[in-house]
């Protein structure tokens, strides 16, 4: 599997018809931020998705805080790009790879062959002296048939049955060693994990804004089995995306993302949690 693409691929396709490129730029902290800093300037011809509007649905008491997207909604918004199931669609951020992440999931989640994210997001395509432009362009809506797979969904039963000791698979939470802990959490009521997962920040398989390659991706994944079902989760379905593309790209064969992640997780009352 090769879900990422560098610039030098990009700057030569980017003219393609048959390409469509998504500005995922977000901050977490300030949700309209993102949306500005592409209407100051983008990668030519990109089109712009919004993590909460777009790649996310509403949040309800459970689910977390950044749930699957009304589908009809997030497909309407594929079919106004401009995307059908032909088009090669290449996806940025400014460098985390965690808001690109989520859309290269979600258009996998949709049935999406040709959909890559570019390494070094926006920062290092500017780094690199390319053209950006401010420009907000239209594309003739196409229409876009899904094939949802279900297979990469990590339902709250299959967490559970893992979380009790009765069930198949591994649980890898993606989020910081001290989040893992229970040593802070900025964000989520309780603080720890669910348990019977294991630690696996999804910061050690991208330095910098580049994705690790190759081996450095399996060596952070050496006590893992190839065919063993692997849920990754973080603290809302979002960091948790690279480490569910570098688990891929490791040559992992059965991993699922759990979308609502922590925050779900914690919402109900009878969870318990694991600290330490």
């Amino acid at each position: 599997m090769n879900a990422i693409v560098d610039i030098e691929w990009l700057k030569k396709h980017i003219r393609e018809d048959n390409l469509r490129v998504i500005d995922c730029r977000f901050t977490l902290n300030d949700p309209e931020e993102g949306r500005k800093r592409y209407k100051e300037d983008h990668i030519p011809g990109a089109v712009f998705f919004d993590l909460e509007k777009d790649l996310s649905g509403y949040v309800k008491r459970h689910g977390g805080r950044h749930p699957l997207p009304n589908m009809k909604n997030f497909l309407r918004k594929v079919e106004e790009a401009g995307i059908n199931n032909q088009t090669t669609v290449v996806m940025y951020d400014e460098k985390e790879g965690a808001f690109a992440g989520r859309c290269w999931w979600l258009f996998q989640y949709i049935g999406h062959e040709k959909v890559y994210i570019l390494n070094g997001g926006y920062s290092a395509w500017k780094q690199a002296g390319c053209s950006t432009e401010s420009a907000i362009p239209e594309y003739h809506p196409k229409s876009y048939d899904p094939s949802f797979n279900d297979s990469i969904v990590a339902s709250l039963e299959e967490v559970r049955g893992i979380s009790r000791g009765n069930g198949k698979g591994r649980l890898i939470d993606s989020r910081s060693k001290e989040r893992f802990l229970g040593k802070e959490e900025p964000i989520d009521r309780i603080p720890g994990h669910i348990p019977g997962a294991i630690n696996l920040p999804w910061t050690d398989g991208v330095k910098n804004g580049y994705f690790l390659e190759g081996k450095g991706q399996e060596d952070r994944f050496t006590q893992l089995g190839k065919m063993e079902t692997l849920i990754v989760y973080c603290g809302s379905g979002v960091t948790a995306t690279p480490n569910f593309i570098s688990l891929k790209e490791a040559g992992f064969k059965n991993v699922k993302l759990y979308v609502g992640s922590y925050s779900d997780w914690v919402s109900y009352d009878h969870h318990t949690v694991d600290q330490e």
